[in-house]
């Protein structure tokens, strides 16, 4: 799984990004996206809504569900997005998490954003 991050500060100045940064960021994504699913390796991808839409819950007393809404202020990273890949190697996710984080951003530059990869275990680890 590649995880994308991003600011609570990238994410509130979306709003003022130029129509051809946009575009450029959008393209970019696509282009990933396409390639992924041409080469059969692409499972799913998702864009995910803002702070403001996220959600903590815990088990209450009783098991009953307990809600934090967002935003979180004290959180100046959240989960902005995530790919599921099925790759022959660790080695190709990263190469994948690398083309994800230059992504354009504001300026249509290639960014560098962090993207985490981690391995979706199929079972418990063997020792």
């Amino acid at each position: 799984m590649i995880l994308m991050q991003s600011t609570t500060k990238e994410w509130e100045s979306l709003g003022e990004w130029s129509p051809d940064a946009v575009r450029l960021m959008v393209d970019h994504m696509n282009k990933l996206n396409d390639e992924l699913k041409s080469s059969g390796e692409l499972v799913d991808a998702q864009g995910l809504g803002g702070p403001q839409h996220a959600k903590i819950v815990r088990a209450g007393a009783g098991g009953g569900p307990v809600v934090t809404d967002g935003p979180f202020p004290e959180a100046k990273e959240f989960l902005a997005g995530f790919w599921i890949v099925d790759v022959a190697t660790p080695e190709r996710a990263i190469e994948i998490a690398a083309r994800a984080s230059a992504c354009p951003g504001p300026d249509g530059k290639p960014g560098d954003g962090p993207v985490e990869v981690h391995p979706v275990m199929d079972g418990p680890p063997v020792d």
